[in-house]
């Protein structure tokens, strides 16, 4: 008897059978691998407890932030708001615009209900060209009540301005895609109006001792890994140490 009869006699296959087997093998060993890869990342991004002792804090008797700095920076939501959030940012930091999806995430979630009170502090590093214009461009958008439109385009569209030669007349296009008066928005830029306001919030961050960004505290806490998971839990322990 033949090889091949013997094979079919028995039940018994040949390396051709085999290497039949090798892909639908390597499939699910790709797919159980990627399983594990989205579960750990599912796992890693998930907010800590409230109660977490890995949270940060701040040691007993620390005095509060210094509410009376926050006319410096731009200011959203309620005013008697029982948390309040304060980050020092630079337009033109990578990091900034990562970070600039927890603080969307914020604002929907908590300022918009009331519970938490945003402030935003211009802190142009001086590795950064535009960063300077950057903060210009908002704070002129401010003036037609678009302040945080145009702080959403700018971190949504970094990549594209960082390097620009041309920051007025790329950010006038900014404005006019958000409604704004494209000559009221570029007399102010042009006329450098609200320069003051930025180095005020600049100085205040060196008084102060910041000197990255992003910079969050979460009242008096500084967050030491700034992202939508240390944010989020910090800020529900906050809100509930409030309601105590």
């Amino acid at each position: 008897m033949g090889q091949a009869k013997r094979r079919k006699s028995t039940g018994q296959q040949g390396s051709g059978g085999r290497k039949q087997r090798q892909p639908g093998l390597i499939i699910i060993a790709v797919l159980a691998v990627v399983s594990m890869v989205i579960a750990g990342l599912w796992w890693i991004t998930q907010p800590p407890a409230p109660t977490s002792s890995a949270l940060p804090d701040v040691a007993e008797g620390t005095a509060p932030f210094p509410a009376q700095f926050d006319s410096v920076g731009i200011s959203l939501g309620d005013a008697n708001a029982p948390v309040v959030v304060r980050e020092f940012a630079d337009y033109q930091c990578p990091a900034c615009a990562r970070f600039s999806t927890a603080t969307d995430q914020l604002r929907e979630k908590w300022v918009e209900t009331g519970k938490v009170r945003f402030v935003f502090f211009e802190l142009p590093l001086p590795q950064h060209d535009n960063a300077v214009p950057a903060a210009m461009a908002a704070r002129c958008a401010g003036d037609q009540g678009k302040f945080w439109e145009m702080h959403g385009q700018l971190f949504d569209h970094q990549s594209e301005w960082n390097t620009t030669g041309d920051t007025q007349g790329m950010f006038t296009r900014y404005a006019e895609e958000l409604g704004m008066d494209g000559r009221r928005f570029g007399r102010c830029f042009s006329t450098d109006l609200h320069r003051e306001a930025i180095d005020q919030s600049l100085a205040l961050s060196k008084q102060l001792r910041v000197t990255s960004t992003p910079t969050v505290y979460v009242d008096n806490i500084k967050l030491t890994q700034p992202g939508w998971a240390q944010l989020s839990a910090v800020v529900m322990r906050e809100l509930a140490d409030s309601a105590e």
